[in-house]
């Protein structure tokens, strides 16, 4: 797993708007953020991610497809990708009112 990152990109420190993030128990989690570190595509996800995750309190976690080789071999060209419930819900680009309305 990844830690998210400051204002600045500095990776390993996590700043406020990741507050439903549960790295501790990534099982707990609804949403799951495939990703890696510097992504454009991934940070805009992180950001939608936090965002709709933080508005209805639904835990999420992030990991990294460097750190995960199964991950890697399912998901490379497709990253950013999010899982809701486990299941693959949106790659590339995400909407923030599609994911709302899935964790609704």
């Amino acid at each position: 797993m990844i830690e998210g990152r400051t204002d600045d990109n500095t990776e390993g420190r996590t700043d406020g708007n990741h507050e439903g993030r549960t790295d501790d128990n990534p099982s707990s989690a609804r949403v799951t953020l495939i990703g890696k570190p510097d992504c454009h595509l991934c940070d805009d996800a992180r950001a939608i991610v936090a965002t709709v995750c933080g508005e209805l309190d639904v835990a999420w976690v992030e990991r990294s497809i460097l750190d995960d080789p199964a991950l890697a071999d399912a998901y490379w060209e497709q990253i950013p990708v999010v899982l809701v419930d486990g299941a693959q819900h949106d790659f590339w680009r995400v909407d923030a009112v599609r994911l709302r309305r899935a964790l609704t």
